[in-house]
Formats: structure tokens, C-alpha cells, sequence
């Protein structure tokens, strides 16, 4: 935010000198003010952005053990090879080019660069369509956690469109039936999240900044794990009215820290029988003013699990999204390098700013204490397994020192008749988190990063 005072005033002389040599209208009129406004809002954001990205564009090393394994959403690939590959941030160099990945060509690496390269990579945008009600036409700065929203409700898109074992390879030509398709969803996918107000792209920046208005929030504004996932929630509904590819899907957002299975069955019971896949998000805080170490077992564990579409939470003040780990390092993409919009309904857009190759770990004590947890499960039979997996991994575990309390709880009836308040071995749990209402206001203490 101390950013700010110097970037006006670099703006404000630009302007001053645009203005006087390219027009001759009085400075009073309101043609002149449109001028100045859009003209400095261009170079604020300009500005912002290349001070943005030299910030976190900052070459940084990421080390890969080759003793142990490295989890990516449920997939382990080991005898990693040791290197210190140096990042290029998140610039060009980071997704047109291997050189900040180990060259070696053991299939277990090979794996893991293929996979980590083929998640979605959301990132600030710049010189979008304005959002409605504002003068702003980047999220440079703050909308770093609806980025991460987005990657994650993207990875689950990928699981339930194209599979888990999917894979892009860039720069090839698809030549088979299946290739083909597997080129068109790809696109498809990314279309949904083009930055512009328009059906076609039902999880837009755009909507999600206006499904926030609902709920108190404005452009500008930050927002926590919490909200977004309900954000995400109320965005799938409007999709599927428009896209019936989206009818067999359906988001069910935790309340309180408790899974309501009968809500969820409910839900995802379809009029005929069938079943719905499901996004389960589970928004969580685990610690009070900092992420309690009791959870980093339980957490890390959570990222092996093959239903497992990632975390959205980051360290304080710095939204990022987690996808996998090692020994005690989260892997995570982050949202905060600014590129400029790509118009995906172009025949051909480019996709290769969609895509990251450059790794980059946080180790897990640093993690903010709020957190979302998502998973994607496309049948019933995967919803059940996926519950009494989860059953075992939580159970609170008898210390030392006192007992602890699980990330969440699961519930067999419905949030209509059912309230939360249990009693683990005398101690008294409440397992109030405040979330984002999007009928009423958004409630959320987390912060996130405003630049």
C-alpha cells in the first residue's frame, strides 16, 4: 500500500504532460477529465503491475531432494534428482523454458515437470474489460486468493473433463480422435476463466467480483479462502442454468467446519438416480494468529490422496495455491505475476501464459492458518471412500500436552436439523469459522495481500 503515494505522483506528471501538448480542450471540461482518468488509470496500472512482477519476478532457488518423494495432488514421484534450479519468477522464462527444472531424464522427474506444467496457472491480469461499478482493469494487488479460487475450481474442471492423467504437451500438434478432443476441452477450460463479463466465461474475474457484491464486497476489496469458496459455489449454479455440462456437476461448501453427508446426497441425487460428481470444499483454520505445526502431518497427507484438487490459502498477507509437497515444503502455483489478458474466444489464442514451469515451496510453519481444502469426486462410491479416508486421517491424536481437536467434522445428517457442538475426550470444540453468506455479508477475519 506505501507503493501507492509515489505511483500517483509519477501518474500525475505523465498525465500533465500528455494533456498539454496532445489537446487543446480546457482542463475543466469533462471530456479532459475522462481523458485524465482513463489515461492514469492505464499508467497506475502500468506501474503497479511492473513493480508487481520485479517484486515477485526475483530469482529465487527451489531445491528437490532426490531422497525424498514429492507428492503433487495425489501422484508420488520419486528419485527426484538433487537441483537447484533457479527460478526465473514468474515471468516468460518461467513457462517458456526448462531451465529452471532439472534436465535429467529419469521418468520419475520427467513425470513431475509434465505434471506440475499441465495444472492451470491464473494469474493477475491487466488491460481487461473494466469491472462494472469500478475504474479498475487489473486485479494486480488484490485479487490474488479469487486467482487461486480459480486454479483450484480449474483443477477440478480438468479431473472431471479430462482425467487426473491428463497431460499438455506444448508445442504439439494433436494428430488422434482423442488428442483432438483432449486439445478442445483443454481450451474449453480455460475459456470458462477468460477475463471478461460474459456467460461464456462463468468463472470470470468479472462474476466472481460481482457474485462478491452480493455479499458487501466491492472491487478493490480482498477476500479469504472461505469466500471464495462460496464465491465458486454460487458461480457453478449460474453456470449450470447456461451450460448443461456443468449440470452433472455440483460445489458443496462446508459450514463451520462440519460436512453434512445428507446435504450432500441431497445435492448431488439426481431426479433420475444418478449421481452427480462433486467439489467438496472445506474451508478450515488451523491455529488462531498462526499456523499451529500440530496439523502439518494431517495437511501434507491430505495432498496424496488421488481425489485431492489442491489448497487455497498461502502464507500471511500472500494468497497462493498448494498442490503437493516435500518433507516439509508445500509446492504451490502462485497468482501474483501480472500478465496482460489474452482473449480466449480468438481462434487460436495463445495458452502458453496458462501454464507455469516453475516450481516454487513454502515451508508449511510459514502457511497462513486459513486455509480451503478441495477434493473432486465423480461417483458416489468415490465420495464414500474418500469419507472414511478422511475419518482417519483427522481423528484427533492424544499429546503430551493436551488433546487436539480435528480440521473438520463429518456430520450423517443434514445442517437443517443438526448443530455442532462436541465434546472430544472433556474438552468443549467449537467449530465456528466465519464464512462468506453470499445472501448477507462477508464475515471473514483472514487477510490477504493487498499490494
Amino acid at each position: 500500500m506505501n507503493t501507492q503515494i509515489p505511483l500517483r505522483e509519477k501518474s500525475t506528471g505523465f498525465l500533465f504532460r500528455i494533456n498539454s501538448s496532445t489537446t487543446s480542450t480546457p482542463s475543466g471540461s469533462p471530456n479532459n477529465s475522462r481523458l485524465e482518468d482513463d489515461v492514469e488509470g492505464k499508467v497506475k496500472t502500468r506501474l503497479l503491475s511492473m513493480w508487481n512482477n520485479m517484486k515477485y519476478g526475483m530469482k529465487l532457488k527451489t531445491n528437490f531432494s532426490k531422497e525424498s518423494p514429492v507428492w503433487l495432488l495425489g501422484k508420488c514421484y520419486k528419485k527426484v534428482e538433487p537441483h537447484d534450479s533457479t527460478e526465473e519468477g514468474m515471468d516468460i522464462a518461467a513457462y517458456n523454458s526448462n531451465s529452471n527444472i532439472s534436465n535429467n531424464e529419469e521418468d520419475d522427474f520427467e513425470g513431475f515437470k509434465s505434471d506440475f506444467t499441465s495444472r492451470l496457472w491464473l494469474t493477475y491480469r491487466r488491460e481487461f474489460p473494466v469491472l462494472n461499478g469500478s475504474t479498475y482493469s487489473s486485479d494486480c494487488g488484490w485479487g490474488c486468493m479469487l486467482r487461486s479460487g480459480q486454479m483450484l475450481l480449474a483443477q477440478a474442471l480438468i479431473c472431471h473433463f479430462l482425467g487426473r492423467g491428463w497431460r499438455w504437451i506444448p508445442d504439439q500438434i494433436p494428430n488422434t480422435r482423442q488428442g483432438i478432443m483432449e486439445n478442445i476441452n483443454h481450451r474449453k477450460i480455460i475459456k470458462w476463466f477468460g477475463d471478461k463479463p460474459s456467460k461464456n466465461s462463468p468463472f470470470s474475474l468479472h462474476t466472481l467480483v460481482q457474485l462478491g457484491e452480493n455479499s458487501g464486497k466491492k472491487p478493490g476489496d480482498w477476500y479469504g479462502p472461505g469466500c471464495v469458496a462460496f464465491l465458486l459455489r454460487e458461480a457453478m449454479k449460474l453456470a449450470s442454468k447456461d451450460n448443461c455440462e456443468f449440470d452433472k456437476l455440483n460445489i458443496y461448501v462446508a459450514q463451520d467446519c462440519a460436512v453434512y453427508i445428507k446435504d450432500i446426497e441431497e445435492e448431488c441425487q439426481t431426479f433420475d438416480n444418478k449421481w452427480k460428481s462433486l467439489i467438496l470444499l472445506i474451508p478450515v483454520r488451523l491455529g488462531a494468529d498462526k499456523f499451529n505445526t500440530f496439523f502439518s502431518s494431517q495437511l501434507t497427507s491430505l495432498l496424496t490422496l488421488e481425489q485431492c484438487i489442491g489448497i487455497i490459502g498461502g502464507r500471511p498477507k500472500h494468497a497462493l495455491y498448494f498442490i503437493g509437497y516435500q518433507d516439509d515444503k508445500l509446492i504451490h502455483l502462485d497468482p501474483h505475476y501480472c500478465q496482460e489478458m489474452v482473449d480466449v474466444w480468438a481462434t487460436d489464442f495463445p495458452i502458453s501464459s496458462f501454464h507455469c514451469r516453475s516450481p516454487r515451496k513454502l515451508h508449511i510453519s510459514k502457511m497462513d492458518p486459513s486455509c480451503c481444502l478441495g477434493f473432486y469426486c465423480s461417483t458416489r462410491e468415490e465420495f464414500s471412500n474418500l469419507v472414511e479416508t478422511l475419518k482417519l486421517m483427522i481423528s484427533p491424536t492424544k499429546t503430551k500436552v493436551f488433546n487436539e481437536y480435528p480440521m473438520f467434522v463429518f456430520s450423517n445428517g443434514s445442517s437443517k436439523d443438526t448443530h455442532i457442538e462436541s465434546t472430544i475426550k472433556g474438552h468443549h470444540v467449537d467449530y465456528e469459522f466465519k464464512t462468506c453468506d453470499v445472501l448477507g455479508e462477508c464475515t471473514e477475519t483472514e487477510e490477504f495481500e493487498i499490494v
